[in-house]
């Protein structure tokens, strides 16, 4: 009877361990498997952006009596398609000025920033353990109070976008204290919470937007006046570039991510806590307080997030502000192995990505929905690591030897 017992325990016992190495070995993807997954997302794209093409459709219905025309016309096409996304992201080349050449790569940092900071936020979850998909809704809640601060508050210059900023900050550290506090109390799920979450904060952000005080006077839609100019982030390289503060401030938030993972008391904690929260808890760590530390600090660097949107980017705050901003932090957050370098440079990636929607579209005659099929190849195969190695023949690391084993 104890050795039925005992078979049957065992299952059980090891579901929480197995879940918590598909997350490991995830984050702990080798920088070459990172790579080939994008690179491998883009080839799927470009067959993708052949097969769709009219010409190249063309060409292969008489592919036999002349082959050739079918693979110049697959060249020129690719050739068009990733020529339009360099440009659009990058570098424009054909432009007059040099502030028309290196536009795209400022459009590029500037859609980056939003997801360096919910990306960092993310990460510091990854490694905690937790599997935060909150950072939408916690991105909202955030742009809301710093929103209102900057169209509402009459403060000097300076002053008056700290304050706002600081707003979006405690608005998403609110919104990340709830499930972190249930987690921590109740043990409730946190992927749940903040799911659930996410739609209360659109919900909630939409039923504001109806009365006068969130309101832009003599409209109609559901709209918030413009944040007073005292409120937004500086632009940096002049009025005729978007690149803001907000993404020199998002640089600086990622050093102290990594000062705080990484140098210090508390980062040790929380990635103690990850590893093992039984062995940390064992140890003398309190693990109920770091559980809520990290939805925190997380929601926090949601909610400047928000403050990049808001406060730099559009000025306003609709029901579509974030977008899908908090669920590409999570690609983001992969991709980038939840380290801060990682997550800027493939927030990089994602902005360039996005930057190069529009100009794939009218140079390339594309359609802009092809960025987002390639946003999902590269989810797929940040997810699974395994997939990428079988493809390109790369070892596998110690941690899967292991469960093997």
């Amino acid at each position: 009877m104890s050795d039925q017992t005992t078979a049957t325990e065992a299952p059980q016992q090891e579901r929480p361990g197995r879940a918590s190495t598909v997350l490991r070995e995830i984050l702990s993807s080798s920088t070459l498997v990172v790579v080939m997954a994008v690179v491998a997302s883009l080839l799927i794209g470009g067959v993708l952006i052949v097969l769709v093409d009219e010409g190249v459709q063309e060409a292969a219905g008489y592919f036999f009596s002349r082959p050739g025309d079918t693979f110049t016309a697959i060249f020129d096409e690719l050739g068009a398609a990733y020529s339009a996304m360099f440009t659009g992201a990058v570098l424009n080349l054909d432009a007059d000025t040099f502030a028309q050449t290196i536009r795209p790569f400022t459009q590029t940092l500037t859609m980056a920033t939003p997801l360096i900071f919910a990306g960092l936020g993310l990460g510091i979850g990854f490694r905690a353990g937790m599997f935060n998909i909150g950072a939408q809704g916690q991105l909202l809640i955030g742009a809301t109070v710093g929103a209102y601060i900057g169209f509402t508050w009459d403060l000097p210059w300076g002053l008056h976008l700290l304050v706002a900023i600081l707003g979006c900050l405690v608005g998403g550290a609110f919104w990340g204290f709830i499930p972190g506090i249930l987690k921590a109390r109740t043990g409730a799920h946190e992927v749940i919470v903040t799911i659930m979450l996410n739609y209360v904060a659109l919900n909630l952000v939409a039923w504001l937007l109806t009365f006068d005080a969130f309101q832009r006077e003599g409209s109609n839609n559901p709209i918030s006046p413009i944040v007073a100019e005292t409120a937004q982030y500086p632009k940096i390289l002049g009025s005729q570039f978007n690149l803001h503060l907000g993404f020199l401030f998002a640089l600086a938030c990622a050093f102290g991510v990594w000062w705080l993972m990484e140098r210090s008391t508390l980062g040790f904690e929380l990635r103690a806590v990850g590893a093992n929260a039984n062995a940390a808890r064992t140890a003398g760590m309190n693990v109920t307080r770091a559980t809520v530390l990290v939805m925190v600090i997380a929601g926090a660097l949601a909610g400047l997030a928000g403050s990049a949107q808001v406060l730099g980017t559009e000025k306003v705050l609709t029901t579509a502000t974030a977008g899908s901003l908090g669920f590409d932090a999570i690609t983001v957050a992969l991709l980038g192995r939840s380290r801060p370098l990682g997550t800027v440079l493939a927030a990089i990636l994602f902005g360039g990505l996005r930057a190069s929607g529009p100009t794939l579209q009218v140079q390339a005659g594309l359609p802009v929905d092809i960025v987002f099929v390639i946003q999902a190849l590269i989810v797929l195969f940040i997810a699974a690591p395994p997939l990428v190695r079988s493809m390109f023949r790369l070892p596998a690391p110690a941690i899967e030897k292991e469960v093997a084993a």
